[in-house]
């Protein structure tokens, strides 16, 4: 028995683990998002009324407006993590909820456990840029779920389909991501259908689904979208997102929604994986899949328009990349051996070594402490609030507390979230990340205020405003230095707090 648990551990047994402890341990980092904590309020206010908010409380440019709170049912999982584990709590949801979406695109994924693990890899340094402890980590998640029943389907002729209108029916309740589901579900039947086209031109070794069952897809995506009225806002969801996207000043204010800034090295890995997973197509002699080559396109294109999507395009773009890759390393392996250049393949596990087992064992203990360390760092209260008072306007919240100056407010938009955490009931912000509630009108004469375009002091004069808390060095606040009207009265080097 003991025998048998030492060799169990095998070198790509162990590889397996290291792949998804160090993903786990990248994942687990504290909540950098400013987004996250006015979700954190929604989720406490929730949780002590007892009633999920449907109109706006937080700010006092929409008070009392109708509100689609999409996102209730996340906003009350992390709101109970958060008071029951603190940043801690965030942390190691967020570094669950990731790893798990990757095993689920690991199972999708063809070749050796070494060549899965690299292209894992380098997906999840493609997608790390949207992990963030918001409820939108929960539609990268459920995105690997589906694209796995959709895979189970084709590719293993295994129908769960059953389960995709109660996987929606949860996805609209935790998130307004659930268009990225519809998005793979269109890419799966328009690939089928471009599958069943080529197989009569250049039939291939990849199964196609007839038109039945392609039937039964858009059967199953039809009653979804029905499901989505099951939420506490109903019918509006089916149109929320559309809403959303249709903000004019979304692309040119807010930075997710804008195409990604390719310069940054932390950003190019997308680039890398985009170009990999079209030169495999290209290179293997294995027939592109109309589903890969639908997904893939479409999701980079996603990607391209907004950086929010790069995540996504990663969880589809893996397994594609995966299954050319496979089909090219045997091409060149067969290639190779023909002429000499590598001896005939070595049978796994035909030898054993008792120290290589026990190596792997300790090499396997040696890593679980790595990441241990590398995970509880950045999660310890005082690391994050330090960290806070470096790069959030913690100082002035402080001062703003002790000496209760006369609202309302003008805040920075990037601090909206933060601000109605510490400073709600007590004080309400002018904007804060809810696009959707705030629209065109009011961002617009947010960002003219910023900038202190004419008419600015006609926007502060309609909506009372007495307290302006910004960023020191943004343009606002060295201009009301120069403005009678207004006193400095708490300044730092992250925000000045201004009174009239």
């Amino acid at each position: 028995m003991q025998l048998r648990l030492l060799y169990w551990l095998n070198i790509r047994r162990l590889a397996g683990i290291i792949l998804f402890v160090a993903i786990f341990a990248m994942a687990a980092r504290a909540p950098a998002d400013t987004d996250t904590w006015w979700h954190l309020q929604a989720g406490r206010v929730t949780v002590t009324d007892g009633h999920i908010l449907q109109t706006d409380v937080f700010s006092h440019t929409r008070q009392g407006q109708p509100w689609v709170n999409h996102s209730w049912l996340s906003q009350v999982i992390l709101y109970l993590l958060f008071r029951s584990a603190g940043y801690a709590g965030l942390g190691v949801f967020q570094a669950v909820v990731v790893t798990a979406a990757f095993v689920f695109v690991y199972l999708q994924m063809e070749g050796d456990v070494f060549s899965r693990a690299f292209i894992l890899v380098l997906a999840a340094a493609t997608s790390s840029v949207v992990w963030i402890a918001r409820p939108q980590l929960l539609s990268f998640l459920l995105t690997a779920v589906l694209c796995y029943l959709l895979y189970l389907y084709k590719w293993r002729s295994l129908n769960r389909l059953w389960l995709i209108p109660p996987l929606f029916v949860l996805w609209v309740n935790l998130h307004a991501g659930y268009a990225l589901g519809f998005m793979v579900l269109v890419g799966f039947v328009a690939g089928e259908a471009l599958n069943n086209l080529l197989a009569r031109l250049s039939p291939g070794e990849d199964p196609v689904l007839p038109g039945r069952d392609i039937g039964a897809v858009v059967l199953v995506a039809m009653i979804s979208a029905l499901a989505l009225v099951l939420n506490p806002n109903t019918t509006r969801m089916w149109t929320y997102y559309l809403d959303t996207v249709r903000i004019g000043v979304l692309q040119d204010f807010i930075q997710e929604w804008r195409s990604p800034d390719f310069h940054p090295l932390y950003a190019q890995s997308f680039i890398w994986l985009l170009l990999g997973t079209m030169a495999a197509m290209g290179l293997s002699r294995r027939r592109v899949d109309g589903t890969d080559l639908a997904l893939v396109a479409g999701f980079a294109y996603a990607a391209l328009l907004a950086g929010r999507n790069i995540g996504p395009f990663a969880l589809v773009a893996a397994p594609a990349l995966s299954r050319y890759a496979h089909s090219l390393l045997t091409q060149w392996g067969e290639a190779a051996r023909a002429r000499g250049w590598l001896g005939p393949p070595r049978p796994v596990g035909l030898f054993r070594s008792p120290g290589k087992a026990v190596l792997n064992w300790v090499l396997l203990i040696g890593v679980l402490v790595a990441a241990g360390f590398k995970a509880a760092a950045p999660l310890r209260p005082d690391f994050n609030i330090a960290h806070e008072r470096e790069t959030l306007p913690l100082g002035a919240i402080e001062w703003i507390q002790e000496h209760r100056p006369t609202g309302p407010m003008f805040n920075s938009y990037n601090w909206g979230g933060y601000l109605i955490w510490h400073l709600w009931p007590d004080y309400q912000v002018f904007v804060d990340g809810r696009t959707d509630l705030y629209g065109d009108e009011l961002l617009s004469q947010y960002l003219d205020v910023r900038a202190a375009r004419p008419g600015f002091r006609q926007v502060l004069e309609r909506y009372g405003i007495r307290l302006i808390v910004v960023e020191s060095d943004s343009f606002l606040a060295r201009f009301l230095k120069l403005d009678p009207d207004w006193e400095l009265l708490y300044e730092d080097a992250v925000a000045v707090v201004y009174v009239r």
